[in-house]
């Protein structure tokens, strides 16, 4: 028999975010009292004036197909959302609605990347970046930000990087998994690597909404009009709305760019779901209480629970400043209580203190677990307090 799978996929890794999260409902559906904190995702239902209003395009007729790169009106609500909340300027063919921010990102690299090309991926890394480069063809080039950066990457990083190959630099902020975000200042120095470089930006702003502490999120689209040429903004409302099974994502920057993706999604998924896209037009043009109710509760969680995960025997933490999850290094936990490896540590985690976190090692970030806050406090509190409870009963001095 011939070969059945194309070479493209034999080096992909499955998502470890999906596999651990699985792993954890099959252990619930066993009668195992786990308390999962691997999902990427709000506990809030998505908000009652949106639900109405995907209902109401739904009872009027409005579910056949739409253009390829999204309704003519939801275009709008995304650019008067971009001018409102970015004092960023697009225009209907600078923005292409795809199925989820993810499916946006692949479409982009599908049609930025030639073979060989690099993409400069700072770690630790969103999951899927690497794995959606190299099924474009693409070089994922990773350059470390330490946690002693902040988990951020320094303009002398960035342009150490950069060879002849390079196509594109990713920028996630507020950052999955660090919650780590980019100020004004240190997104002028990256862009200015970016500009001298003649490289493409990708800015990942899906966590947009989702700032703490007084800290501002800052598109680096906004420094310049140079700048925001060479940029294409990612986003969408799975985050900011809780409406991450609605699949709606968007991109916007350069027209010949956003003209190849669309192109590319009329050969591939045709539109986003219709009932989906109206929803979004009233989660950008309607009320945005409960998204700002969503960031208060998450903040809450944050300030409650830093402190009491900081305190566990082992556990190095930053405090993130957005997006809803902390990062600890428990390198030193996992040898304490006599793992060889962080993911043996993570793995006990959830068989033996029935626990679900992600291995940082999905991320590029071996020492670390990802732990989502975006659960109750109740759960949060216990599920800590386990944690606590197993590394204690292990430590060997």
């Amino acid at each position: 028999m011939k070969q059945l799978l194309a070479n493209r996929v034999k080096t992909l890794t499955p998502s470890s975010t999906l596999a651990i999260t699985a792993k954890a409902k099959e252990l619930k559906e066993q009668g195992i009292d786990v308390i999962g904190l691997g999902a990427g995702e709000p506990d809030f239902n998505t908000p009652q004036n949106i639900l109405d209003a995907a209902v109401e395009s739904m009872n009027k007729g409005l579910t056949k197909y739409t253009p390829a790169g999204g309704l003519p009106v939801l275009k709008q609500a995304i650019i008067d959302k971009l001018q409102r909340d970015n004092n960023l300027t697009y225009k209907a063919n600078e923005v292409m609605v795809g199925v989820g921010a993810k499916h946006v990102l692949y479409t982009l690299f599908q049609v930025i990347l030639n073979e060989g090309d690099e993409v400069i991926i700072p770690i630790p890394y969103w999951v899927s970046y690497p794995e959606q480069v190299k099924l474009a063809g693409g070089v994922p080039v990773y350059v470390e930000g330490t946690a002693e950066q902040g988990y951020k990457i320094t303009p002398e990083q960035l342009a150490a990087a950069v060879t002849e190959k390079t196509k594109a630099v990713i920028i996630n902020s507020p950052s999955n998994p660090s919650g780590m975000i980019y100020s004004r200042e240190e997104l002028e120095t990256l862009a200015k690597v970016a500009e001298e470089k003649d490289i493409i930006i990708v800015s990942d702003e899906i966590y947009e909404k989702l700032v703490y502490n007084g800290v501002e999120h800052f598109s680096i689209a906004q420094l310049s009009e140079n700048i925001k040429a060479r940029t294409i903004v990612v986003n969408g409302v799975a985050k900011s709305h809780s409406m991450t099974g609605w699949r709606i994502g968007y991109a916007a920057g350069n027209a010949d760019i956003i003209k190849a993706m669309t192109d590319l999604a009329s050969h591939s998924t045709s539109n986003a779901t219709t009932t989906a896209q109206y929803a979004t037009v009233e989660a950008y043009n309607g009320p945005q209480d409960a998204v700002e109710e969503m960031r208060q509760a998450f903040e809450s969680r944050l300030e409650k629970i830093y402190p009491q995960l900081a305190a566990i025997p082992g556990f190095k933490v930053l405090k993130p400043q957005g997006a809803f999850y902390l990062l600890p290094d428990v390198a030193e936990a996992a040898a304490k209580t006599g793992f060889e490896s962080v993911d043996a540590f993570a793995a006990a985690l959830l068989t033996e203190a029935n626990v679900a976190v992600i291995p940082g090692s999905g991320f590029g970030a071996d020492a670390t677990i990802r732990l989502s806050y975006a659960t109750s406090l109740e759960l949060l509190e216990e599920a800590v307090r386990r944690i606590d409870t197993f590394v204690k009963s292990k430590w060997q001095d």
